[in-house]
């Protein structure tokens, strides 16, 4: 429970390029830990963005589940040893993958990141997720991390890329295929 804990925002302590994780203890801003963390709150905010769209509610409801999943991963993060994500995690984004899918044309080539507004922030954030997952892989070459947070945000990355094609069906509108050579006369 926070409680009162954010009732003062502007605290100062971090004017020295430090900042506190979740065990009390305070690092560098400039750490693997702390980009690892900011790389999860990116991808939260633009699935907020995703969000501020017009979303069938099934896929709503999926991304609202997946914001909860990356504070707990956060979390898991900014406590080095605390372990939140459990195999429950990743089976419902199997899942996710397997229903969202299921509804949609089997792609027979590339598609480029675009369509309806909402399936162009979902590709950001697919693309951001990618990079949070490279980031937090880096940090688990030195440092502990649990071992389901990358699979976590591997399957996630699946799973955007599915709700970006579904977010362009529920618009009408068609994914944007790579045609190969298009620019090249």
């Amino acid at each position: 429970m926070m409680a009162n804990r954010l009732s003062k925002i502007v605290t100062r302590t971090g004017d020295d390029g430090s900042t506190g994780l979740g065990d009390g203890s305070r690092v560098s801003k400039a750490s693997h830990r702390i980009h690892v963390m900011g790389e999860i709150d990116e991808l939260n905010s633009h699935l907020g963005v995703a969000l501020a769209e017009n979303l069938p509610d099934t896929l709503r409801n999926s991304l609202v589940r997946v914001q909860h999943d990356l504070f707990d991963l956060g979390g898991e993060v900014c406590i080095p040893g605390r372990i939140a994500l459990q195999e429950v995690h990743l089976a419902r984004l199997e899942a996710d993958v397997e229903t969202f899918n299921s509804a949609l044309m089997p792609l027979k080539e590339f598609i480029l990141p675009g369509g309806c507004r909402a399936a162009a922030a979902l590709h950001v954030a697919r693309t951001v997720c990618r990079r949070a997952e490279r980031a937090l892989v880096a940090l688990a070459v030195n440092e502990s991390v649990s071992t389901l947070a990358p699979q976590y945000l591997n399957r996630l990355s699946d799973l955007l890329f599915v709700l970006a094609r579904s977010a362009n069906k529920a618009a009408g509108q068609a994914d944007v295929c790579w045609q190969p050579g298009l620019n090249a006369a």
